[in-house]
């Protein structure tokens, strides 16, 4: 990876990627289009996993973020309560959604209800839908791509985070490349967090890459609900549940180049070497 761009400041952050990725007019202008509109609901609940954890009131007012970066977002749920404790906090956040807002091969079994027009799943206007409905549209920004692909954007357009979540692929790969990405992206003193540490789907992938990203980079990991935060140490006050990986010496050859190798490999043969590390 190149390395990344100098900072822009925050308050060009909304501007820049407005400019950027919608040629210059916010996606919320003349919304909903007509063909979308009688298909889309107005609903004041929103599905979403953990949306309104206390880690997101704990991390807004600990670092007081001017830009949040959010990689998995679905509906909106989490993006738009983190918009609410920032307001009630006097901040002026803009928070960036992350998301192809595809879903994922066979979750229209489970949400039957969100609308199909030709075989395209209606997710990215009913997530627009849902920002409107809570009068969040100058604070939420949707950036309707792959995670690899906005994140690689970001770092190169200068945009910095204060808090990077991580919720979007549960498998290893997916959560490695997620993780590694959103920490290029944090400005100093910035916090990384994400749900499903505990998930046991897709082999606990998050939680085994969240374990190796903290191993390599000399870390802690704190759980705060269902969710995983990781820092430096120091970060962590007070009593609270942490776990500390130690770092490879500067014998060890290349861990984290190894983990961004194991691409290539079988999940038997990610479990070899994540299980040789942790010996």
């Amino acid at each position: 990876m190149s390395r990344c761009a100098d900072p822009i400041s925050p308050e060009l952050v909304r501007r820049t990627l407005v400019d950027r990725l919608f040629n210059g007019t916010s996606p919320f202008s003349n919304f909903p289009p007509p063909h979308a509109a009688r298909l889309l609901r107005r609903t004041t609940k929103i599905k979403g996993w953990g949306s309104n954890g206390a880690v997101f009131e704990n991390l807004i007012m600990r670092v007081k973020p001017r830009v949040i970066v959010e990689v998995g977002t679905f509906l909106g749920a989490s993006a738009i309560h983190m918009a609410e404790l920032t307001q009630r906090l006097g901040l002026s956040t803009q928070i960036l959604c992350i998301d192809d807002f595809r879903g994922w091969a066979g979750f229209i079994d489970r949400f039957s209800k969100i609308p199909m027009v030709n075989g395209d799943v209606l997710l990215y206007y009913q997530f627009l839908m849902n920002v409107v409905n809570f009068n969040k549209t100058g604070s939420v920004l949707p950036v309707p791509f792959s995670s690899g692909s906005a994140l690689m954007k970001l770092c190169e357009w200068g945009v910095y985070a204060d808090l990077v979540e991580i919720d979007a692929g549960h498998d290893f790969f997916s959560a490695w490349s997620d993780i590694n990405r959103g920490y290029r992206i944090l400005r100093p003193g910035g916090i990384i967090f994400g749900h499903d540490y505990f998930t046991a789907a897709d082999n606990r992938g998050v939680r085994r890459a969240v374990d190796l990203f903290a191993k390599v980079n000399g870390l802690k990991i704190k759980i705060d609900g269902q969710h995983w935060v990781v820092g430096k140490e120091g970060l962590f006050e007070g009593k609270s549940t942490t776990r500390s990986l130690k770092r490879a010496d500067s014998g060890d050859e290349g861990l984290e180049q190894r983990g961004l190798d194991l691409q290539g490999h079988s999940d038997a043969q990610v479990n070899k070497v994540y299980e040789r590390e942790e010996e």
